[in-house]
């Protein structure tokens, strides 16, 4: 990034003035006055917790809060329990975002998809959300766990997915950021409920009105997303990318990283040549066109995709199996991610005093209002003030990589891992300090054992299948084990979706590249031979 962190001397005085907006704004309260004590909710439950519920164990941690399972004293059920610290809603901006979330919940009727929020509980130090928990694990993690997966599966899956949206713009809720990781199961039976259970990034809408902030997962973006001019129709958009890789394992949508996710969605094409589509019906193929035309005012609604053959005959659909590559495609989504954030900060953790205090003068110069965190627009803002030239293609993978708790924002520990790609501090020596991390017995190898003890916390009870994929998608001489070679072509390497495509690169990288080069995209002949070697 050469000087891109340097700050200009101004940076200091305006962290002078911001203390005090910062202070003043943390007074806020719901009726918009000034006030000794901050109020976030204009009518909980109640104040204290733990009259009611015991709080447990941990389950996880956010930028704003700590979710805790937590036991109902007077029946012995169940829930999640989200701490959300007061200490952490710097500006009226965060108390909002946690108004608005817990509003979104309350207005939504009950659905037996939709996560339920049973209470709310407000004292001086923190908000309380109790909600249901849901323990059954990612909706990708299931399927692979599962020795056969068909088409007719797939089906039910989505008439779910569909069903949730309908209800959700039904009553004048956007979802925004519709995703495999943000549905759950219940519980561990084969029979329980898939749930939505994040709306973080949901607002409410009226007919008609329009939106431009660009929000969501790159993979999953709507065009018109891009464009900064959308409505509802986004989340039909988003559904329909799930139900592509529902079908064969990879998203409609991906690019290198120098073309980038976004041209790839706003060209809209979708492919059906590959493996499995010849034995996918043609009912769904016709629904996931319907679902990702371009247009959103031709974009089917919600109903429109309910009423479709393919999901009103969804018990009818074919059982053919989609085979072992679909299954290994969605294996791999869900899995190589974690152990490259890992390594990141780990490398983050490693690096120099210097280094340190040269990206927090980067982060406080991007953080222009100073609520401790960053969103897409203020990192391509920061980086354009300081002369780094980025490409939308790369800021979105920046940013779906750096946010490790996905809540659409940058905090400055997420900001370190994207600055240390940035600045490409990923030398030999940062990334040898990483593999230390991992190789536990110092057997200069990282085996299974080592991903065992790394990655624990984020393993379930598939964690077999997760360690044999990131084995099986580093370990190139096929030895069992991770050599460094191995392990720092893995991290140089770029979208993690390369390795599931290469055969489909290969067939399509003389119309594609003759394609990019008319539109402009490619210019040389030279740049042409870059983008093949480099799938």
């Amino acid at each position: 990034m050469g000087n891109c962190c340097a700050t200009p001397c101004w940076v200091n005085i305006q962290k002078k003035k911001t203390r005090k907006i910062q202070k003043a704004r943390f007074a806020i309260d719901e009726q918009g006055k000034w006030s000794n004590k901050l109020v976030v909710l204009s009518n909980p439950t109640g104040h204290y917790i733990e009259e009611r519920y015991e709080l447990g164990n941990e389950l996880g941690r956010g930028e704003f809060g700590t979710t805790y399972l937590c036991t109902d004293k007077l029946t012995g059920e169940v829930f999640a329990c989200k701490k959300i610290s007061k200490k952490k809603l710097r500006t009226a901006v965060d108390i909002e975002d946690v108004r608005r979330e817990v509003d979104i919940m309350r207005r939504t009727p009950y659905h037996p998809n939709i996560v339920t929020l049973k209470d709310t509980y407000e004292d001086d130090d923190a908000v309380h959300l109790v909600m249901e928990l849901c323990e059954g694990g990612e909706l990708f993690d299931r399927i692979v766990s599962r020795g056969h997966y068909t088409e007719r599966a797939a089906a039910a899956i989505m008439l779910t997915i569909i069903e949730v949206v309908e209800t959700c713009h039904k009553n004048g809720v956007m979802h925004r950021d519709l995703k495999p990781e943000n549905f759950l199961f219940a519980n561990r039976m084969e029979t329980a409920p898939l749930k939505v259970i994040d709306f973080g990034l949901s607002v409410t809408f009226t007919p008609g009105e329009k939106f431009n902030e660009i929000v969501g997962s790159p993979y999953y973006m709507a065009p018109e997303v891009l464009k900064r001019h959308y409505g509802p129709e986004v989340d039909i958009w988003s559904a329909g990318v799930i139900l592509y890789i529902l079908l064969c394992g990879v998203p409609p949508f991906w690019a290198e990283t120098e073309q980038g996710i976004a041209q790839a969605i706003i060209r809209s094409h979708v492919d059906f040549t590959r493996e499995p589509w010849p034995r996918v019906s043609e009912n769904a193929k016709d629904l996931v066109k319907k679902m990702l035309n371009p247009d959103p005012s031709r974009r089917l609604t919600a109903q429109q995709v309910l009423d479709h053959p393919w999901l009103q005959n969804a018990t009818k659909a074919p059982n053919v199996y989609l085979g072992e590559t679909v299954k290994a495609r969605l294996k791999q989504f869900s899995v190589m991610n974690k152990l490259k954030k890992k390594a990141l900060r780990v490398i983050a953790e490693h690096l120099s005093a210097e280094e340190v205090e040269g990206i927090k003068e980067g982060f406080a110069l991007m953080d222009i209002r100073k609520r401790g965190k960053i969103d897409i627009n203020e990192l391509a803002a920061g980086l354009h003030k300081l002369g780094h030239t980025i490409s939308d293609t790369d800021l979105h993978i920046l940013m779906d990589a750096g946010d490790v708790d996905k809540d659409g924002y940058l905090n400055y520990g997420e900001f370190v891992a994207v600055a240390v790609h940035l600045k490409k501090m990923g030398t030999d020596d940062h990334l040898r300090k990483a593999f230390a991390f991992f190789d536990q017995d110092k057997s200069f190898y990282i085996e299974r054992e080592d991903l065992w003890t790394a990655l624990g916390d984020e393993l379930d009870d598939n964690g077999e299948k997760v360690i044999d994929a990131i084995i099986q998608d580093v370990d190139t001489d096929e030895d069992g084990r991770i050599s460094y070679e191995e392990f720092a072509a893995m991290m140089r390497a770029g979208t993690d979706w390369r390795k599931a495509s290469r055969q489909y690169s290969r067939e399509r990288f003389n119309s594609l590249g003759l394609k990019l080069m008319k539109d402009g995209s490619l210019k040389t002949t030279n740049e042409l031979t870059l983008l093949v070697w480099s799938t």
